[in-house]
């Protein structure tokens, strides 16, 4: 038996990349996994490899109303919210003082507000069932800065704020919001940041205590692990999982 047997996952943006090793990793633990993504075609077609009782259903998480419908169509499909992990994000790298404002926005909407807009849809079910796990993914970024994405950052540093916070107020309700903060990870958006320098590549690898990028599972194993009840009493934390690129 997994980790997560007979439990109900929802993960955003888990069309791709780290989402979909997460919600791989819930599934391969025995979760049943609600694939959400801005991408339809993505978000049904992990879901689809996942097997099972999986589904996907493409959400906007900067959409509060979207994000209500889809929690509704989970809870009304399988009953209860086990686990929710706020995978969704986006950025644009550059200078601050270059940025377009209309960009600050979007970064706010989605990596900020889109977890706020998860968790009111979906903590208030966790309290009346009487126990939850949350896990947020915020980033490196947010707790030791990084040149080119200085939104990004604020917006990941409200993520863990928020984290913390929502940890001691949801407490009594035996429900347990963590972060994990991964550092660079392989995956095709790492991988379109660093198209044609490889000196930026090679420089950042070098920088890692560990020598390599993040895989997609790297990340998805600390997820797994902090959404299941070998953490029960591991709460408002933030763990960085960077092969040792920022330390604590």
């Amino acid at each position: 038996m997994g980790r997560l047997e007979d439990r109900t996952a929802i993960v955003t943006g888990a069309g791709q990349g780290i989402g979909r090793a997460i919600a791989e990793k819930l599934a391969a633990e025995g979760a049943t996994v609600v694939v959400s993504d801005v991408d339809a075609g993505t978000a049904r077609a992990t879901a689809d490899a996942l097997g099972g009782k999986s589904v996907g259903v493409r959400t906007d998480v900067a959409d509060r109303d979207a994000v209500a419908a889809m929690v509704d169509e989970a809870r009304a499909q399988f009953g209860r919210i086990d686990v929710l992990v706020n995978n969704a994000g986006w950025d644009k790298v550059g200078p601050f003082v270059e940025s377009d404002p209309a960009d600050w926005e979007r970064i706010m909407a989605i990596n900020l507000f889109g977890v706020l807009n998860t968790s009111r849809a979906v903590l208030p079910i966790m309290a009346e069932q009487g126990g939850g796990a949350v896990v947020n993914l915020a980033s490196d970024a947010a707790r030791v800065g990084s040149s080119g994405e200085a939104v990004y950052s604020a917006a990941k540093g409200g993520v863990i704020s928020f984290t913390k916070t929502t940890a001691r107020e949801m407490a009594r309700h035996q429900v347990r919001a963590n972060c994990v903060c991964p550092g660079p990870t392989d995956t095709a958006l790492f991988a379109s940041v660093v198209e044609g320098n490889d000196k930026l590549r090679d420089g950042l690898i070098r920088a890692i205590p560990l020598r390599r990028l993040a895989q997609p599972a790297d990340i998805a194993n600390a997820v797994s692990f902090l959404a299941s009840d070998e953490a029960s009493f591991i709460t408002g934390q933030t763990v960085s999982v960077s092969g040792g690129l920022s330390m604590s």
